[in-house]
């Protein structure tokens, strides 16, 4: 078991039993379908900017992101992957398996018992970046992180994950972030030399 237990009192203040609309719209809000037309709106956004090869880099410059977040989210998921590498820093348990602590699930449950590091903070961190530079439109570079922090903070109402698990995954969005960035610039350059 971990005793990395600093954030612990923050998440208890930030995961209540709310009333049933909050938990079902947070459940709504930490899935996939709800977020579906503003994910088209992103795409038809830059398809206006940058025609169709805006869109090709930007579909290649998101699944790289989106993957590279992903899968290094999920290492850090598995202790076994890391223990010889980063002892100090073994897989932490979610909430909703750790012991000793005050939550509330609202009826909502994760099967991974690690959460270490967030994978949906990742991602939408990733996805924020490399959208708000495929866009390039102000109200755009606000409403997309005010949807990014949004979804992060649902993964704490739902007990899915610590603070601690939130700020790393938007650490590893981050890079994640920059990297589709980089690729899509390469994509874009290369597609319209052709």
């Amino acid at each position: 078991m971990n005793d990395v237990r600093w954030d612990w009192p923050l998440f208890e203040l930030m995961n209540f039993d709310g009333p049933q609309w909050l938990d079902s719209f947070m459940i709504c809000v930490t899935g996939i379908k709800m977020w579906i037309p503003l994910y088209i709106l992103i795409i038809y956004m830059v398809w206006r900017r940058c025609g169709w090869r805006g869109v090709v880099a930007l579909v290649v410059a998101l699944g790289v992101g989106i993957a590279v977040a992903d899968i290094v989210a999920g290492v850090f998921k598995h202790q076994g992957l890391l223990a010889n590498l980063l002892p100090e820093f073994p897989a932490r348990l979610r909430p909703q398996y750790s012991e000793g602590l005050d939550f509330v699930t609202n009826g909502y449950r994760t099967g991974h018992i690690n959460g270490t590091v967030s994978g949906h903070t990742s991602t939408i961190v990733a996805i924020t970046m490399i959208s708000i530079y495929g866009v390039r439109r102000s109200w755009f570079a606000v409403v997309m992180p005010l949807v990014a922090l949004l979804i992060c903070y649902s993964r704490i109402y739902l007990a899915c994950h610590f603070p601690q698990d939130i700020l790393l995954g938007a650490c590893v969005g981050l890079l994640a972030g920059l990297c589709g960035i980089w690729l899509f610039r390469g994509v874009l350059k290369i597609i319209k030399k052709r």
